[in-house]
């Protein structure tokens, strides 16, 4: 396992947490290529379905990241958004997921240091914890 590397998904603000990254890679600060970045409009836009869907497909974890709270764009999406992922971490052990799989951050847009360090963290903790059950009964 030790050339194990975890494909994490990010459903990530547009306004926000999309312009950290983008701030983190023109800063060319380091990173792991272990996100895959789904840009939303508002994280108030996301569907728990979307998340599910990620993990049982074989994704090994999943960020939400989006404005701090106050700062939405959308006034309150990212509120809506927080209610959504506490209710879910609470469901994905019925589905056979680890509650650590799924994270949710607030990175502003000129939080580009953050994102980066999220990104580290994450894909450390990740490894820690090991590929999704569901991705090593597949056959990929």
């Amino acid at each position: 396992m030790a050339d194990y590397e975890p494909t994490i998904i990010a459903f990530v603000c547009n306004w926000c947490t999309y312009t950290a990254a983008d701030l983190a890679g023109t800063s060319r600060l380091v990173q792991p290529p272990n996100l895959r970045m789904v840009r939303m409009m508002c994280t108030g836009m996301i569907d728990p379905k979307y998340i599910i869907k990620a993990l049982l497909e074989g994704a090994d974890a999943v960020l939400v990241s989006g404005c701090h709270p106050g700062d939405c764009h959308y006034i309150n999406g990212n509120l809506k958004a927080r209610r959504r992922m506490k209710l879910l971490k609470e469901i994905l052990p019925r589905f056979g997921f680890d509650e650590r799989r799924l994270k949710m951050t607030w990175i502003g847009a000129s939080e580009g240091i953050d994102f980066a360090e999220t990104a580290r963290q994450m894909t450390a903790e990740i490894k820690e914890l090991g590929r999704n059950d569901l991705r090593t009964r597949m056959v990929l």
